[in-house]
């Protein structure tokens, strides 16, 4: 079995057709096929078979697939160990949601990686609900964010969860809104949905806090707008009007300072916990697991609460970012 047989076959069960596999490798569809009828020659299993409903595993087929993503993982992670090795460099690689990525990931990467001066990081924005698969794949040391109960897609067993920080999600609109009124008692629910809502990246997806508020306050598609991040929709909101959903740390400053006013009433504020994924501890890199450790100290906590971070002139973490739409 060589490791372009086995992509192939992991992308086939990933995404359920060979054609969509072939446009996601950049390969053909016989391409494909050929490193299919390879492995079944190899294996001695048909693997999979065609359905009018798509695609039917075997046995076989279906731990081929589990194993797949472990072998593929595994020369992933080899192949970077070999590299840091040769050069005295670690590497650890953070998937996190975008809301933790903009409020506390500064912070907490600077001080995490002051640490130890042969530790890069890498962090990459991703939806909470991919958090499993990439740890599972190897493709990430350490995911974090909201990934507790559902979010994050059923526990197959092959993660762990480490909860470290509770945060709440408030309403808040500008003090010259009608809705400022509304600080000590509930406004009308009609009238939430008049208003234009000016929210960050989360309320992109289906899943997660952000959006579980705007579906229960029935807010239609229509008064929503998404703006690249939390701050550029606060600033709106601050200048143009209209309401936000934002995270109560990141917002106490403006709140404190009057530029920005709490709506209060039911279903418009909510708990939320952040919490890490990791391989379990036997499985995982080690730089993963001295973050695990590190980050409920309080002094992380107090490193992601800490807003912008610190100035320009100190914050040099070894750290490359890549996004994900």
């Amino acid at each position: 079995m060589t490791p372009a047989q086995l992509r192939a076959f992991s992308a086939v069960v990933r995404l359920g057709s060979v054609r969509a596999a072939a446009e996601e490798l950049g390969m053909s569809d016989a391409g494909i096929s050929m490193h299919v009828a390879q492995l079944r020659k190899e294996l001695d299993d048909p693997l999979f078979s065609r359905t009018s409903t798509g695609l039917a595993f075997t046995p076989g087929g279906l731990r081929l697939a589990s194993r797949a993503v472990e072998i593929l993982g595994l020369q992933q992670q080899t192949a970077i160990e070999v590299t840091e090795a040769a050069h005295g460099r670690r590497l650890l690689r953070i998937a996190a949601s975008s809301a933790f990525a903009e409020h506390a990931a500064p912070g907490l990467i600077e001080l995490f990686s002051s640490r130890a001066k042969d530790l890069a990081v890498e962090l990459s924005v991703h939806p909470a609900s991919r958090f499993r698969e990439l740890i599972a794949s190897r493709a990430v040391d350490i995911a974090l964010g909201p990934v507790a109960g559902d979010i994050a897609g059923p526990d197959d067993g092959s993660t762990v969860l480490r909860p470290f920080l509770n945060y709440q999600i408030l309403t808040v609109t500008a003090p010259n809104n009608p809705l400022a009124a509304f600080s000590d008692s509930a406004p009308p629910l009609s009238a939430l949905q008049e208003q234009q809502w000016l929210l960050g990246p989360s309320a992109g997806g289906a899943d997660g806090e952000i959006a579980s508020m705007l579906r229960d306050l029935a807010i239609p598609e229509e008064q929503q707008r998404i703006f690249q991040s939390d701050a550029a929709a606060l600033e709106e909101v601050q200048h143009a009007g209209g309401v936000s959903l934002a995270i109560g740390f990141a917002v106490g400053k403006d709140l404190a300072a009057g530029r920005l006013v709490q709506v209060k009433g039911p279903r418009l504020q909510r708990p939320g916990e952040w919490c890490a994924m990791t391989l379990s501890p036997s499985a995982r890199q080690p730089a993963a697991s001295e973050l695990v450790r590190f980050i409920t100290t309080p002094r992380c906590t107090q490193a992601m609460l800490r807003g912008a971070g610190v100035g320009v002139t100190r914050f040099r973490p070894k750290i490359h970012v890549t996004l994900w739409s």
